[in-house]
């Protein structure tokens, strides 16, 4: 079982930027797979940012490439999103998740935390 608790949500004017940081509970965030989601009002959620167990490899969506940046410390149970350059249309809720194995199956959610950019 892992929980999962995002925080450093709030509001930020266009081009400020963020960090958020979603601490895991348990010994299998280590072996697991991390991503970031969001979802604004009246959307669908969406994948943001991935990463694999020792942070080697990371992806984005095309949206966020270049502006966003997904990390993580195995040491501290932490998931990082620094957000730079943000935009109105960045304004959701941010959701960190978990794939236990890699097999890229997120099976363990936070509760969110909500980022808004005004213009």
């Amino acid at each position: 079982q892992v929980q999962l608790v995002e925080s450093g949500g709030g509001l930020v004017q266009a081009g400020g930027s963020l960090r958020l940081s979603c601490t895991a509970s348990g010994r299998t965030f280590r072996n697991s797979a991390m991503g970031w989601f969001r979802q604004a009002p009246g959307k669908e959620r969406e994948f943001v940012a991935g990463i694999k167990f020792s942070g080697g490899s990371t992806y984005y969506s095309d949206s966020v490439k270049g502006r966003f940046t997904i990390s993580r410390d195995n040491a501290k149970n932490t998931l990082y999103l620094q957000m730079n350059s943000l935009k109105p249309e960045d304004t959701a809720v941010y959701y960190c998740a978990a794939d236990p194995g890699g097999v890229g199956s997120y099976d363990y959610w936070g509760q969110g935390a909500q980022v808004t950019v005004s213009s």
